[in-house]
Parts: structure tokens; sequence; C-alpha cells
């Protein structure tokens, strides 16, 4: 199976971020920010902003002389002992913010060996989770989620994931001709979020935005009550802006 990746703008942050990162590590005395600006290339305003989001995330610190030097996080995400349950804090922390800044239950989804898989999220009681009536295994073509994920896949992939999960209709706003959903996965840009207007459940809308990581095709999303579904188009774009540093985390 191959995958479809385009960049988007989380991942540009992420990989200026690890430039970034990187460059600190090699440095282990110290680094000022001018000079990471020359070692880097990136402009200083860029770079600001980087270091902030690296400072807040644990992976860098400034000592005394204004210099920066490698955080604590790093350090732990480093430990392949600890590795595992480190990620799976970081992942859960940058959650919960997200929820915070975006005002709805977020989630991090995986597309595993042929599956679709929902590994964490954050909820809470002014920002509940949408009710998993129908596994979303078998619902990719309903979820903003499910079609987030194959959405990176290509056509291939696509069509074999199809023709091992039946194209139910959940509601009477559910798309279940394989032909029409194609055709608009194949036509959505990658930078636009997936949206799912009561198709999965009525009463909850959905939006979600891919995350590259390596090879995996992942996705963050978020879900709403409808009565908010004014707010999806600029919660989705707050998720997209915000994934940087759950993208950070996975690719340290």
């Amino acid at each position: 199976m191959a995958l479809k990746h385009e960049p988007t703008a989380p991942y540009h942050s992420t990989q200026d971020a690890l430039r970034v990162l990187e460059t600190v590590a090699r440095h282990t005395t110290g680094v000022t920010d001018s000079r990471l600006a020359r070692l880097t290339g990136l402009s200083p305003e860029r770079l600001t902003t980087l270091l902030r989001m690296l400072r807040r995330e644990g992976y860098v610190e400034q000592v005394t002389d204004g210099a920066y030097v490698t955080g604590a996080a790093l350090t732990r995400l480093g430990s392949a002992q600890d590795r595992d349950r480190a990620l799976r804090e970081r992942i859960q922390r940058a959650l919960e913010r997200l929820r915070d800044s975006v005002g709805a239950a977020v989630y991090i989804s995986r597309y595993v060996d042929g599956e679709i898989n929902v590994t964490q999220y954050a909820a809470g009681p002014a920002t509940p989770a949408v009710h998993e009536w129908v596994d979303f295994r078998d619902s990719a073509h309903a979820t903003a989620i499910g079609k987030s994920l194959l959405g990176q896949l290509d056509h291939n992939g696509r069509r074999d994931h199809l023709s091992r999960h039946k194209m139910a209709r959940l509601t009477s706003r559910t798309i279940t001709s394989d032909k029409l959903l194609l055709s608009r996965l194949e036509s959505q840009p990658p930078t636009v979020p997936h949206l799912d207007l009561q198709e999965y459940a009525v009463g909850t809308v959905c939006a979600a935005v891919p995350i590259t990581a390596g090879s995996s095709v992942g996705c963050l999303a978020l879900s709403l009550p409808v009565e908010h579904a004014h707010r999806l188009r600029q919660a989705a774009d707050r998720l997209n802006r915000g994934a940087a540093p759950v993208l950070l985390s996975l690719a340290i």
C-alpha cells in the first residue's frame, strides 16, 4: 500500500522545530538564539516562535547566560526504557491543551495494519466525546477521522479498506456510494480539514486534519454537539495550527 503524504503547515513547523532541536543538541554547552538563527537559516521571528514552543514542551531550556540547551523532556523521550509511557503522557497533555484551546473533544488516530485506531483522546464535562455507537473501524466512510486517514492512502489502499468494510447507512446524511466517497477523497486538498456533518451520529459534527510522522498515517480530530456546528471550521483551523507539538512528540 502506498501513501499520499503531502506536507501541511504542522508538518513544516515540525521539520523546522526538529532542525532547531538537533542544532541545540549538538551544542552541549549551549547555543544562543542569534547563532541558532545563523545555523538553521530561520528568521528571528520564526525562530522565536519555535523556541517558545520547544521551551513550553520542555524540549529546550534557557540557561543563565541566555543560551539554549536540551531539556528534560527530550532526555526522557530519548530513553528506550521509558519512551512509550513518556510519549503517551506527552501526547495526552498536548491533547488536553488542544481540547481547552478549541473548546471541543479532541482525538488522535492512526491507520495501522489496515485498520483505524483511535489511540488517545481528551474530553470533559463541557466537551463530551462522541458516543461510539458503531465501531470506528467499521465506519471510516462516515467519520471525519476515517475520511482523513483514507485520504492519506493511495487509490488502491482506499479500495482495499472499503472492500473489507461495508458502507452502512448510519444516518440520512451518510455516504454509501464508494464511487462518490472515492471521488470526494481524491478531490480533497490535503490542507482542508475533512468534515463529518452528522454522517456518523445525529447531533454531532466532527473535523479531522492529517498528521504526518514518518511513513505512518495519522490524524487529529475534534467533535462538537450540532448546536455548536457554527464553530466547526474555526475550531478545525485552530486544531490544525496546534498540531505541531503532537507531531513533534511523534517525530522525536
